[in-house]
């Protein structure tokens, strides 16, 4: 029986395996559309059509706005624009740079400001260091940014 790390890890490769589907569709539904921020409205939007009713069947229950708002730091209010610049950057760059060359860009992104939040422990996160084998770590991926940058321009020219 496969350990709970094994699952999470499991896990969290197939929500990433789903993020280069998520910007092609993107990209194509905002060529669709005329506007790629006519596709990330339409994309925020059928999020908000699936979870409402995956609330509902969990009895989720409606929480209080205004004590988050009094009571949380200012910067609980970020994952929306977050997420607003990750769409409306994977439709106007993915079609673009290719689908391999913007998610090796994006999780290089993602790695760095990472390291830095564990770091720090920033955002409520528990502080890890920043050891020698997590920025080993980071320079693989920034070295798999550029073979992948290089195999890309080098076909192209």
């Amino acid at each position: 029986m496969p350990n709970l790390g094994s699952s999470l890890l499991a896990a969290a490769l197939v929500a990433g395996a789903a993020i280069p589907f998520q910007a092609g569709a993107n990209a194509m539904l905002g060529r669709l559309l005329g506007h790629p921020l006519w596709a990330t409205m339409v994309s925020l939007a059928v999020s908000v059509a699936l979870a409402v009713p995956v609330m509902l069947a969990f009895k989720v229950p409606v929480p209080s706005f205004a004590t988050a708002a009094a009571t949380g730091p200012w910067w609980i209010w970020i994952g929306g624009a977050a997420g607003v610049v990750y769409v409306t950057a994977a439709l106007l760059l993915a079609p673009k740079m290719g689908a391999a060359s913007f998610i090796v860009a994006v999780i290089g992104g993602q790695m760095m400001a990472s390291l830095v939040i564990d770091h720090f422990g920033l955002m409520g996160f528990v502080q890890r260091p920043a050891s020698l084998a997590r920025v080993a770590g980071l320079v693989l991926i920034v070295i798999g940014l550029v073979v992948t940058q290089w195999a890309s321009a080098a076909k192209a020219g």
